[in-house]
């Protein structure tokens, strides 16, 4: 059973940071691409950042760019999002999820797995 579970959310700051986590389990993680995608009170699923198995390709929405870093490491099953300059329109709950194929995607549709979801709240 495909398991992903989320840590490191919390209240923070305009213009502090946050490191997201997401603990894999029950599939072979070096072998899947994976995304994190974030739903923001009132709004939609918004794609944030997906990287490819190996952690060679790596894409962010133009939200994001500069400001987050999506990381891998294979070796301890865990996804990371390094999340800097963080602004109130990123508040959300931020999901990571599992993709159906190795190379990065946006599609929502190569998504087949999604973790519970970490809350990140950025007010003063």
């Amino acid at each position: 059973e495909v398991q992903l579970v989320e840590s490191g959310g919390g209240l923070v700051q305009p213009g502090g940071s946050l490191r997201l986590s997401c603990a894999a389990s029950g599939f072979a993680f070096s072998s899947y691409a994976m995304s994190w995608v974030r739903r923001a009170p009132g709004a939609g699923l918004e794609w944030v950042s997906a990287i490819n198995s190996n952690g060679n390709d790596i894409r962010y929405a133009d939200s994001v760019k500069g400001r987050f870093t999506i990381s891998r490491d294979n070796a301890k099953n865990t996804l990371y999002l390094q999340m800097n300059s963080l602004q109130p329109k990123d508040t959300a709950v931020y999901y990571c999820a599992k993709s159906s194929l190795t190379r990065a995607t946006t599609a929502f549709s190569d998504l087949g797995d999604w973790g519970q979801g970490t809350q990140v709240t950025v007010s003063s």
